[in-house]
């Protein structure tokens, strides 16, 4: 982390966040761009490579957006400029113009104070750890080149991203069953970046459309993370519309929330395993059935460790599925997810992101559309609520909290919280892949620090809300946590 007027730049695999004005800002923006044009001509060889260059809808993502081109462009590279459109759009023009990677001006979640970086590479995934590493490096030293007055920069712009998306990712799923179900569908955008492609499949799905907040001004109507206390207008609106589902999008529309039938927020953890559950009833082999495919190697679903157990009960169910759990963040799934090639199906991230894997699906990035299109497929394939589906699915409690990571002693606290709670807990199965987690024979629990924000992150999982919280207590205590 690095620290500029008392505030936080946050660089990690996830990019660089930080606050408006203060740690982010259109200096820092240019600079960081150059360290990744940079990067990039020097790890793939190419002297004037071509990038996208997309952003969300928030305020201040102009002039960070112009001062990224101009920074990739001082250092040599050629740009197509997307406008406001989703994370996962971005990884879909980098395909269509075999660019050499691009970069998403984004907070994702975070609120409208904060801005950020996010790089992905030629596959449209943000870079591994050793290079997003390098990519920092080289930030921080200014280890960048700029071009010589000569250098003509080309600077093209693509409205076509949108339509090119929804057309991929509707190709994954049964398009006439969902438009002959006819489905009404409360979607809140939250002003993001969205907006437009979200209505826009689900027009081509047939839904009647309810939109909250459908106008990608990056005046967030509500704070943007999609968890239940920020979703009680979408709850409601879709209970008072009877609708079949209701859909939240995060501001650069790579992870959904989903209410069901009767407007409960059945949390972000169920995102990825409804969308799993439509993969893998197209594959047809339940448990159970008469297969060819028995003896073959199973099949992979790649996941973090911070998301639920009911995926490994899910896979548990079919014939010849694995799951392979990573440490967090988007890029180390994407990893173990190309690591099995073929063989990976679907993976994701339990807070609400799906990435539905090419060439069958549109890219390599978390998609809120994918996982839309997905879960209407399987309501239209199982011919049931999504209230029903839902009930019909493993059901666990998990709790999610959260330390500032000031009041634990700072950055240089983790390594020795980290290691008293594995000395404590010998008992339980222990993988340090991304600080500890434990696994007990009735539950699990999570400790690790924030790759987005300056906090330790702490979540468990048990079939109670009591368990819960007496994993998450017992870790605290051992680890002494504050606040």
């Amino acid at each position: 982390m690095v620290t500029r007027d008392d505030a936080p730049l946050m660089l990690s695999v996830s990019g660089a966040r930080g606050l408006v004005g203060r740690t982010m800002t259109p200096a820092v923006a240019a600079d960081f761009a150059a360290a990744f044009g940079s990067f990039i001509q020097t790890s793939t060889r190419r002297s004037n490579p071509l990038l996208c260059v997309g952003r969300d809808s928030r305020p201040s993502g102009q002039s960070l957006s112009s001062a990224v081109i101009g920074g990739l462009t001082a250092v040599g590279c050629h740009v197509v400029e997307l406008g406001i459109v989703t994370t996962p759009t971005v990884a879909v023009m980098i395909g269509r113009h075999k660019a050499a990677g691009g970069m998403v001006v984004t907070a994702s979640h975070n609120p409208i104070e904060w801005n950020g970086l996010k790089c992905l590479n030629a596959d449209g995934v943000a870079p591994p750890p050793a290079k997003a590493r390098e990519i920092i490096r080289r930030f921080k030293s200014r280890n960048f080149k700029y071009a010589p007055a000569m250098f003509a920069a080309d600077i093209t712009h693509d409205d076509s991203a949108h339509q090119l998306h929804v057309k991929k990712v509707l190709a994954n799923v049964n398009v006439g069953a969902i438009r002959r179900a006819k489905f009404k569908v409360v979607l809140d955008s939250v002003n993001g970046a969205g907006c437009v492609a979200g209505r826009m499949m689900l027009e081509q799905l047939g839904c009647k459309v309810i939109h909250l907040h459908g106008e990608p001004s990056g005046l967030f109507a509500h704070a943007p993370e999609p968890i239940e206390s920020n979703l009680t207008e979408l709850a409601k609106a879709t209970r008072r519309a009877r609708a079949a589902v209701g859909f939240a999008q995060d501001p650069d529309a790579d992870r959904l929330a989903i209410i069901d039938n009767i407007g409960r927020y059945i949390g972000e953890e169920y995102t990825l395993v409804l969308a799993a559950n439509r993969v893998l009833d197209q594959r047809g082999r339940a448990r159970g059935q008469k297969s060819e495919f028995r003896g073959q190697k199973p099949v992979v679903i790649a996941v973090n460790l911070s998301t639920s157990r009911m995926i490994d009960d899910l896979a548990a169910r079919y014939l010849n599925v694995r799951v392979v759990r990573t440490a967090v963040g988007e890029a180390n799934v994407v990893s173990a997810m190309q690591k099995n090639g073929a063989r990976t199906i679907i993976g994701g991230e339990g807070n609400g992101g799906v990435i539905l894997p090419p060439p069958r699906g549109a890219c390599w990035v978390r998609d809120s559309l994918a996982a839309m299109a997905l879960t209407l497929d399987l309501m239209a394939g199982q011919r049931q609520s999504l209230h029903d589906i839902v009930g019909g699915l493993p059901r666990y409690r998990m709790i999610k909290h959260k330390f500032d990571l000031n009041s634990i002693g700072g950055s240089k606290a983790i390594g020795p919280a980290m290691q008293r709670v594995r000395k404590r807990f010998t008992d339980a199965n222990i993988s340090t892949v991304d600080g500890a987690r434990l696994d007990f024979a009735d539950g699990w629990v999570h400790l690790r620090p924030s790759n987005t924000e300056p906090i330790v992150r702490l979540i468990a999982e048990a079939k109670t809300d009591a368990r819960a919280w007496e994993l998450i207590d017992e870790v605290a205590v051992a680890a002494k946590l504050r606040g």
